[in-house]
């Protein structure tokens, strides 16, 4: 591998899709995925950050405002898995990092 190559290799940025519950798309305004630009290792806190920073209205609907811990009602699916539990710091998939496949975020409903 080249120089250039490697040095764009380090400076590129992911293109993280993310697939949000419909309330949340209805306050953010948006329609279908979204698309967040992230530079670095791809974590669930990064994802979170990078799509409330670029939604801030969306800021302490998924995570406490304080704790920055998930909402008991959230989950986070990635490559069908549910990651709701997993550390926030951890790595997520290659095919999140390349954005083959979607990060989701699913608002679970409760009562009777």
């Amino acid at each position: 591998m080249g120089f250039g190559s490697w040095f764009v290799g380090i400076f590129a940025m992911a293109m993280i899709r993310v697939v949000l519950p419909p309330h949340l798309r209805t306050l953010a305004r948006v329609d279908g995925e979204v698309e967040l630009e992230a530079a670095g290792a791809v974590t669930q806190r990064s994802v979170l950050d990078a799509l409330e920073t670029r939604y801030p209205m969306l800021r302490g609907t998924m995570r406490d405002h304080v704790t920055q811990l998930r909402r008991p009602l959230v989950r986070f699916f990635v490559c069908g898995e549910d990651l709701s539990h997993e550390s926030p710091d951890t790595p997520l998939p290659e095919a999140i990092a390349k954005g083959s496949e979607p990060f989701v975020i699913i608002g679970a409903i409760a009562g009777g």
